[in-house]
């Protein structure tokens, strides 16, 4: 008997699919990530997201487990090399969720120029205020692409038509924009001194943790606009915080952050993101940007393409 462990919310097409392929399959969406490892020995297959981290115990108690499909991006939750060694199948599913993040990302921008948090607000409680909430446009800005994989390419069409400047920095990719007329491909001193927006499409490792810290920001141009989908860490909060007070970032439009679990701030975390949430030219939400209806399925369909080739 096959069976795959399904940790988190799926598609119902993933469940049907697999079992007409012959598994069965235990969904547990709610699962905690300790009785994964109690039970993980039990299957050949198991689909995560983002809270089950599969390390070396895990691993070692996985003596049956052939892939590992993780929906969506983000592979610094698995030990990589470990499972390569233990030749389990990894497969992830970027391309499932990435033209939502590219939405997502242009969404929380027009937000942020045409302050419709604020004007929402105060429309609701019958505050009139039309020039205390002129914003600005886009046409004629530079925006900088740091990641150029499938979510920055995402965001990257989505502005197309917005008449603006595309700058794409890619550390590990060369003649990546070639098929792009309105992006220039450039180093990273360049696009942080050129840049009006800055959006980040990196994944989480050593080389990209706190990747924007003060000496980034410095080299930045006064007032610049900073977007973050990808991973929070990459963004040191601090930084972010005491340039954001001095005017240094002009604002910023965050859909993840260092801790994603308020019910387990400290004291010190606790003020640091009262600070960060009392910024009116900061647009928040809770790590949704690859999360919609849509997505949801295509994540499924892709990693089912991939794990039952």
């Amino acid at each position: 008997m096959k069976k795959v462990l399904i940790t988190d919310g799926v598609h119902p097409i993933m469940i049907e699919e697999f079992t007409s392929a012959g598994y069965v399959c235990d969904y547990q969406p709610d699962i905690a990530l300790e009785r994964v490892h109690e039970i993980v020995g039990d299957y050949v297959g198991m689909i995560i997201n983002s809270k089950i981290k599969v390390d070396k115990r895990m691993l070692d108690n996985a003596n049956q487990l052939i892939f590992i499909g993780r929906l969506g991006s983000g592979m610094e939750i698995i030990d990589l090399k470990y499972a390569a060694k233990k030749n389990i199948a990894i497969h992830g599913a970027p391309e499932g969720n990435c033209n939502a993040v590219g939405e997502h990302s242009l969404g929380m921008l027009l937000a942020l120029a045409n302050n419709l948090n604020r004007s929402d607000r105060e429309v609701r409680k019958k505050v009139w205020r039309r020039e205390a909430n002129r914003g600005f446009e886009l046409m004629g800005k530079t925006v900088g692409i740091i990641g150029f994989g499938h979510t920055g390419v995402s965001f990257t069409k989505k502005l197309e038509g917005m008449a603006v400047n595309v700058l794409a920095y890619d550390k590990y990719k060369e003649r990546y924009a070639d098929s792009y007329r309105y992006v220039t491909e450039v180093d990273l001193e360049r696009l942080q001194r050129e840049s009006d927006i800055i959006s980040f499409h990196l994944p989480l490792s050593e080389e990209t943790h706190h990747f924007v810290d003060e000496h980034f920001i410095k080299r930045c141009k006064d007032g610049v606009i900073l977007i973050n989908t990808s991973r929070g860490q990459v963004i040191k909060t601090d930084a972010l915080i005491s340039n954001l007070n001095s005017g240094k970032i002009a604002g910023a439009c965050l859909d993840v952050f260092e801790n994603e679990k308020p019910n387990t701030f400290t004291s010190e975390e606790d003020q640091k993101y009262a600070q960060l949430y009392d910024f009116e030219q900061v647009v928040l939400t809770p790590h949704v940007a690859g999360w919609t209806v849509e997505s949801k399925k295509r994540l499924a369909t892709v990693l089912l393409k991939k794990i039952l080739k």
